[in-house]
């Protein structure tokens, strides 16, 4: 099981990381920004957008899975993963700049992920004990 929940991890963190990425160079090709005809059609023109919603739909599916399988606590922290991918990401594609912030902010979401993850029972037994 816990392979399960590595691989669905992974691949959550592969469509957010897809879904933000693809965000923003959609964004940049359909500047500037102005709520007109032209720029729908700059945006929807465009494939980023595309890959945009490719990302988002297989999240969504990802996170349904996921959630019906691996407890709640370490799941909500793990989907937050796709932070520190896009923040990677920014700074190779996008020349944005690792900040020593960015550093300790990404080094503290490791460190909840890792916390809420060795405090559930991760192994695949049912989380369901008949209580409500």
């Amino acid at each position: 099981m816990k392979r399960f929940y590595l691989f669905g991890f992974i691949t959550l963190m592969i469509f957010d990381t897809m879904a933000q990425v693809s965000f923003k160079f959609a964004a940049i090709h359909a500047q500037p920004l102005m709520l007109d005809t032209a720029w729908l059609i700059r945006v929807f023109g465009h494939p980023w957008i595309y890959g945009a919603f490719v990302g988002y739909t297989g999240a969504f599916f990802t996170w349904m899975t996921l959630l019906k399988y691996a407890p709640v606590g370490p799941a909500f922290a793990a989907s937050h993963l796709e932070l520190l991918s896009v923040t990677l990401l920014s700074v190779w594609l996008f020349d944005e700049t690792l900040t020593l912030s960015k550093i300790v902010g990404g080094l503290l979401i490791l460190a909840g992920v890792v916390c809420l993850a060795r405090g559930e029972n991760l192994s695949g037994a049912s989380v369901d004990n008949g209580q409500v």
